[in-house]
């Protein structure tokens, strides 16, 4: 399906069971090992110090339209393994919403009882149709276009930012 970066806090699984549910984002294609955007995910990641799981989608066709639709098949498949799961299509045509207004969508989910959070972003050609229309809820970074690496550390910054608004830390934008 494609590789499997899992960062795991050190409270292990304890921890985790207190932390709301495993976030999980399954993304199209795959880091370079030299990307700026993965150093800046990573770092986010490690701040938010819950257990995030990547999962690299890369199904390396010669057609655009092709390999949109595997990597979409691929995330329907990957996000069908977590039943009970609350899925969200990262896709520029969703709603926007500011930093608290995340944390409150996140909270939400989070007491909802779900087991996983499965964020979607597709790779350079966007997200296939099917993944869209499978979400439960689309989240948009704005109209703009953004490379899709770089959306994985944007996304990663915002959990980190969504957690410290939920904890009581002060919000500086409030």
């Amino acid at each position: 399906m494609g590789t499997k970066r899992s960062h795991k806090d050190a409270r292990g699984e304890a921890g985790r069971r207190n932390a709301g549910p495993l976030i999980r984002i399954l993304a199209g294609g795959r880091w370079r090992a030299d990307d700026p955007a993965r150093a800046l995910y990573d770092e986010y990641v490690r701040r938010l110090n819950r257990p995030v799981e990547l999962v690299e989608i890369d199904p390396r066709l010669t057609s655009p339209a092709e390999q949109t639709a595997r990597e979409g098949a691929r995330m329907l498949e990957a996000a069908a393994a977590t039943p009970g799961r609350i899925l969200i299509a990262l896709d520029e045509r969703g709603r926007s919403l500011d930093s608290p207004g995340f944390a409150d969508r996140l909270r939400g989910w989070q007491e909802s009882g779900a087991p996983a959070l499965v964020f979607t972003i597709g790779g350079a050609d966007g997200l296939a149709a099917p993944v869209r229309e499978a979400a439960d809820f689309s989240l948009s970074f704005g109209a703009m276009t953004w490379p899709h690496l770089m959306v994985r550390a944007m996304l990663a910054e915002q959990l980190y930012r969504a957690s410290a608004i939920l904890s009581g830390h002060p919000y500086h934008r409030a």
